[in-house]
């Protein structure tokens, strides 16, 4: 591990209670002390110091209209969302879950769009999302998005994402 004095590891403990994060931490050990580090080397530093890094504030993100609530899931995984823009109309969104994932996702299922297209989604080990249409540059209905987003994002709460 970094061979560090005594005072050094005060700076370093110092430093994460002002709030720096690791990657100031890094920087000034490499300016202040002349002692270079890797990230992960960091990292483990600030383990073994058991010094805990503050998070960021989060910011509050700005109200939303409230969205309906979802509806029960079929015994199949698949949840229905009437979409506002298509009130009256036959068409739905359609969001379900594969019981096993596709190869290279933590997650995946289909959602059928009110325009009737069926795209696959997923969501990969480091949370990017992607999803696979029918053809390639294929974009749902605009208006689908939003609901598409929110039944997604409560989806993943639900399963602990």
């Amino acid at each position: 591990m970094a061979n560090l004095t005594p005072q050094q590891r005060q700076l370093v403990e110092q430093w994460a209670a002002e709030g720096a994060n690791l990657n100031q931490i890094q920087d000034r050990l490499r300016s202040e002390c002349e002692t270079t580090l890797t990230y992960m080397e960091t990292r483990l530093l600030i383990m073994e110091l058991g010094v805990k890094i503050q998070d960021k504030p989060r910011d509050v993100p700005p109200e939303e209209t409230p969205v309906p609530a979802p509806a029960e899931a079929a015994a199949d995984g698949e949840v229905a969302v009437a979409d506002e823009a298509a009130a009256g109309s036959a068409s739905a969104l359609k969001v379900s879950v594969d019981e096993v994932p596709v190869a290279g996702a933590v997650i995946s299922g289909r959602a059928s769009f009110s325009d009737g297209v069926t795209v696959q989604w997923f969501m990969d080990e480091q949370g990017r999302f992607g999803m696979r249409g029918p053809a390639a540059g294929y974009q749902p209905p605009a208006a689908d998005i939003p609901v598409f987003q929110a039944e997604l994002d409560n989806i993943l709460q639900l399963r602990g994402f």
